[in-house]
């Protein structure tokens, strides 16, 4: 049996006062509860994690992290290099993907992508300098930015579970834009990465708040 998720209580300083401030979130607040824990160490490993997160479903990502670690122990950029393509693809790497991961190992191993030093500069400069690797875009190094970093006030503005999720939290006719997903977000400054955390949190509960079981992931 999976063991449970364990609420992120980092959290329930940021969300109570998000929920004093706004109604919406008060109100869905109390039914689903502190999302759960999701950090990741810094690093190599978490940024390719990532990247294999995109454009996939929750578990074919779970799944193809799964096998990326057991074939490259430990995961680093010499280990990911190793691999070859066909043992990538039948890890589940697109053709793109291996690209994108054989161009991510590179530049960190010619030192044009300093990981380490990501901890040192602030959210922009981060996402500035993550950008610049092909295959990365904003919403990765936004990703990385919260989970790896632990940075308090990012907003991934485009990240389609989050713009659901805020429709569903502010009862809107459609998802919301680029644009509007800013300007909701706006109130919810400095602590827009709890904000976002919660609405994936709600994502993951379908129907209204009255719905909620308990222990719900």
């Amino acid at each position: 049996m999976a063991e449970k998720p364990q609420p992120d209580e980092t959290l329930r300083p940021a969300l109570e006062a998000l929920a004093a401030r706004d109604p919406h979130i008060a109100r869905w607040y109390p039914k689903c509860g502190l999302p759960p824990v999701r950090r990741r160490p810094p690093g190599f490993g978490s940024l390719l994690h990532i990247m294999c997160a995109q454009q996939v479903s929750t578990a074919s990502a779970r799944a193809i992290i799964g096998r990326l670690d057991a074939a490259a122990r430990p995961l680093n950029p010499r280990s990911f290099l190793a691999l070859d393509d066909a043992a990538l693809r039948a890890i589940g790497f697109s053709n793109s993907k291996v690209l994108y991961g054989r161009a991510l190992a590179a530049d960190v191993l010619a030192g044009r992508v300093d990981i380490d030093g990501l901890a040192g500069i602030d959210d922009r400069a981060v996402i500035a300098h993550l950008v610049q690797v092909k295959g990365i875009g904003p919403w990765t190094a936004e990703i990385y930015l919260m989970s790896a970093l632990d940075r308090p006030d990012v907003w991934p503005a485009d990240d389609l579970a989050v713009q659901t999720a805020t429709q569903r939290l502010k009862d809107l006719p459609a998802r919301p834009s680029r644009a509007q997903m800013i300007e909701l977000a706006e109130p919810w400054r400095p602590y827009r990465s709890a904000a976002a955390r919660l609405l994936w949190h709600i994502y993951s509960h379908p129907g209204v708040p009255g719905e909620f079981e308990e222990g719900g992931a």
